[in-house]
């Protein structure tokens, strides 16, 4: 792999080096991860208002109005339980007044926005966060990754001290990766759910069929039940946005381009793929968030097939949290949507590798224009 760039083609070179993933080892706070529950960068400004639907998909018009509801019937008692009245999640507001309720309502306490890639479900989901009429402190926003990470980090009953007093708990990108994850988050939003806090969540995978083709045990199905009880799913058709209307992805380009582009581009990172991979399994999922920080763009050289599920487990939160940070992937080898091998993509996490092959694609467009066209 060359090592410095060519002088002619670039323009102006940057004075330093580039970054490199492979030599930061962020160390990130439990109290950051409190912090930085709410929608990333990417959905900072996003509201129904920018939402567009397809005309060609009511279910996604519908989706909006109903989460519309949703957010205005989260204005009423607080989220502890003092003043509580009945909420009636499935009316989104129906019930407002009565003077005497229950401690728990019956019916889902939230609501579960089930859909293929693209569609839009974090957008929606970032859009609720935002409308929803409490202050920001009283509303929490994260990745599934990010919440059984904070569960790690805090511990269980911290967590749940921590997270009851709000009004709303978003989990973006639901799936449950192993049975205990399972068991964790169903005991953690039943906790929740107790406490008055509403939930909302996005899956590719109804709730009822969260881990299917993983996990068959006795156990954890009666889990996923209980999981599944405290949703209203809301169906959300459509194609993935993030490609409607536009080219093609790139192809990849040379290593010397890549390198090239990394030492002209501020703030951007070079790193070869494979030791990449090997880096990411030195650092815990929670942090990769923070290895990202300041970065501009990223970029990679000699992409190859991932070896195995572990790996390819974590560059799926890798690519997550790229595409929340709008950090441009400019790479050369194999393109990103022959990454996973057709086992992988015909097994139990499929629907994680078609969303990051998704996201990386994306970010593979918008990092054409760090390469000299010449």
């Amino acid at each position: 792999m060359p090592t410095s760039p060519a002088a002619s083609g670039f323009g102006p070179i940057a004075q330093t080096a580039p970054l490199s993933l492979c030599a930061r080892e962020p160390h990130v706070p439990a109290d950051r991860l409190v912090a930085e529950m709410v929608p990333p960068p990417r959905f900072d400004s996003v509201r129904f208002s920018t939402y567009i639907p397809d005309p060609d998909q009511p279910s996604q018009t519908e989706a909006v109005r109903v989460l519309e509801g949703f957010a205005a019937g989260l204005g009423g008692a607080h989220a502890s339980g003092a003043g509580k009245t009945k909420r009636g999640f499935l009316g989104f507001g129906k019930g407002f007044g009565k003077a005497k309720a229950p401690k728990t309502p019956a019916g889902p306490r939230g609501v579960y926005l089930d859909g293929g890639y693209g569609v839009g479900k974090t957008h929606l989901l970032a859009s609720l966060w935002h409308a929803t009429p409490a202050e920001p402190a009283l509303k929490a926003f994260g990745t599934f990754v990010e919440l059984t990470n904070l569960v790690g980090a805090l511990g269980f009953q911290k967590t749940v001290q921590t997270l009851s007093g709000h009004r709303l708990l978003c989990i973006d990108e639901f799936e449950l990766d192993d049975p205990g994850d399972t068991v964790l988050v169903s005991t953690l939003l039943g906790k929740l759910v107790d406490a008055g806090v509403a939930l909302a969540a996005t899956s590719n995978t109804l709730p009822g069929k969260l881990g299917e083709g993983r996990f068959a045990s006795a156990d954890f199905l009666r889990e996923i039940q209980g999981l599944s009880a405290h949703f209203r799913a809301l169906r959300i058709d459509g194609e993935d946005y993030r490609h409607r209307g536009l080219p093609e992805a790139p192809a990849p380009y040379s290593d010397e381009q890549v390198t090239k582009a990394a030492h002209a581009t501020e703030g951007a990172s070079l790193d070869a793929f494979p030791q990449l991979l090997e880096h990411l399994a030195r650092i815990h999922p929670s942090r990769y968030g923070a290895l990202t920080d300041g970065l501009k763009a990223v970029c990679l050289t000699d992409v190859g097939p991932i070896p195995d599920q572990s790996t390819a487990l974590r560059l799926v939160v890798l690519a997550d949290r790229l595409y929340d940070r709008e950090v441009p992937v400019l790479a050369s080898g194999l393109p990103f949507d022959r990454l996973f091998s057709e086992e992988m993509l015909n097994g139990g996490y499929r629907k994680k590798y078609f969303r990051a092959i998704s996201r990386l694609t994306a970010l593979a467009r918008d990092a054409k224009g760090l390469v000299d066209p010449a």
